[in-house]
């Protein structure tokens, strides 16, 4: 796990104003509130289905809808990143977190982050070259972790016997 960053605001504070300045603003509901703090008391990454599990399993009562509708105000927030990797859509802290970037067990499914200066470097020439004004990027390296490639070299030597 990478360090977290340095901010200003606690996470449920910043979504409570993001949600006051929209055009049309919206009330911090409990069931917001809880889902805000479940989420930043660990890193993790996950989809909607998993964290409707994981809150149920705590006993906090969010709707599926709700959960949904506000995954999407806490990306627009700044709170959360998006990951599409295939046809899942993940979800990570953004907000007092660093750029990073992700390998991804096409197997187990899990995430491993890294950071790289080079990929900073490579971000700034890519822009510079194409005239373009870069605010991020996702990069995600697919393939086998570890764990799963010894897991997988174990069962052929078994069934060699």
């Amino acid at each position: 796990m990478l360090p977290s960053v340095s901010v200003s605001q606690s996470p449920e504070d910043k979504f409570r104003e993001y949600l006051a300045s929209r055009s049309r603003p919206q009330r911090f509901t409990d069931q917001q509130r809880d889902m805000v703090n479940y989420i930043f008391s660990k890193h993790n990454h996950f989809d909607a289905d998993q964290l409707i599990d994981e809150m149920k399993d705590e006993s906090l009562q969010v709707s599926r809808a709700t959960i949904y509708r506000t995954l999407g105000k806490l990306v627009d927030a700044g709170l959360l990143r998006r990951l599409e990797i295939g046809s899942r859509t993940y979800y990570e802290h953004d907000y007092g977190y660093p750029q990073h970037d992700h390998l991804f067990c096409e197997r187990c499914r899990k995430m491993i982050e890294f950071q790289h200066p080079l990929m900073d470097q490579v971000q700034r020439e890519i822009g510079d070259q194409h005239h373009f004004q870069v605010q991020g990027h996702s990069f995600v390296i697919r393939g086998i972790c570890n764990e799963c490639s010894r897991a997988m070299s174990t069962k052929r030597r078994l069934d060699l016997v």
